[in-house]
């Protein structure tokens, strides 16, 4: 079907162009809804060897599914429900206070600030924070609702993935169908390898930046190390971008404080580096630095936050399709 479809389209060079045209104007228009449906098959990816794992064993399918589903959700629960209201009461006194910093830091190499300045655009984005959570969360997951559908879409992916890998071979000649179904495993290997890998170390380098700025004595070492967790998740840039707020704050104690936090930050990239990634990441889709800044750019650019995290598996999911068909092509 899919097949003859694409016959017709080559051989017909301006209905291809129209139709190249409606559908990356489709993609622009429901930029939001094809997030959604990326992040939720990334969570089914992730979970997916579980439940095939289960199957295998002997375990209903129904089964095979919620116990590997309601873990990932019960984990997540608790691992932020609880820090909910410190983090918000920290991450609140950090914005109050940095302009504070920023100037005392500042003022250790001789720069000086406008201190209402700052008060007055710290205070406006701290309310635009606080008054506005709902916009702000809606530019992540498009709001509650998605984050819902994300999670009951994701379940049904892992409910139907047989048939649903059926039918997407189906619309495939029957020649290249065990081609397509082995491609959609790849898919599935890199994505899922991709989110359980980067929970893995987000979670390392979250924990062990409050560990270490805590012994430092450094003031708000969790939400800066919540910050370093998160920013994990995008390569080569985050760690750079996470690091900035921390030596701005051992600024505002001593060059010697700020020194020190930089070692901390680099020798936690190179115990990342050296010994994490080359094992957690091994089955991910390694990237150039290049490709990658480039990538989180052009995300951020289109779809801001949500595009910034998600442009590596995307990128990722992009290589792999064009691998598999570079590599039927040459068979």
């Amino acid at each position: 079907m899919l097949h003859n479809f694409f016959k017709y389209l080559l051989k017909n060079q301006v209905i291809f162009a129209l139709f190249l045209i409606v559908f990356f104007w489709l993609i622009v228009q429901l930029r939001d809804i094809m997030v959604s449906l990326f992040l939720s098959y990334i969570i089914m990816a992730a979970l997916l060897p579980a439940v095939d794992y289960l199957r295998k064993k002997g375990v209903p399918k129904i089964l095979a599914v919620l116990i590997p589903y309601l873990s990932f959700l019960t984990t997540i629960v608790l691992l932020v429900v609880p820090l909910v209201p410190f983090v918000i009461d920290q991450i609140s006194s950090l914005i109050i206070r940095f302009p504070k910093f920023i100037e005392q830091s500042g003022a250790t190499f001789g720069f000086s600030t406008d201190p209402k300045q700052l008060d007055s655009y710290f205070a406006s984005e701290f309310n635009n924070l606080s008054h506005n959570a709902v916009n702000v969360t809606s530019k992540v997951f498009g709001g509650l609702f998605s984050v819902i559908t994300i999670l009951v879409v994701s379940f049904y992916l892992l409910m139907y993935d047989d048939n649903f890998k059926k039918f997407l071979a189906k619309l495939f000649h029957h020649s290249s169908r065990d081609y397509i179904l082995h491609t959609v495993g790849k898919v599935n290997n890199k994505l899922g390898a991709w989110l359980r890998g980067q929970a893995v170390l987000s979670l390392f380098v979250g924990t062990l930046s409050w560990i270490g700025l805590t012994i430092l004595g450094l003031p708000f070492a969790l939400p800066l190390a919540l910050l370093a967790g998160i920013l994990e998740v995008v390569p080569t840039l985050g760690p750079i971008l996470s690091a900035v707020p921390a030596v701005i704050i051992a600024l505002t104690i001593s060059p010697t404080m700020a020194l020190t936090v930089i070692v901390l930050y680099l020798l936690i990239q190179t115990v990342e580096n050296q010994l994490l990634v080359p094992k957690i990441m091994e089955k991910a889709v390694g990237l150039n630095p290049v490709i990658v800044i480039l990538s989180v750019m052009i995300g951020a650019n289109l779809m801001g936050i949500a595009g910034a995290l998600l442009a590596i598996p995307f990128i990722s999911f992009v290589i792999v399709i064009f691998k598999s068909l570079e590599g039927k092509a040459t068979k």
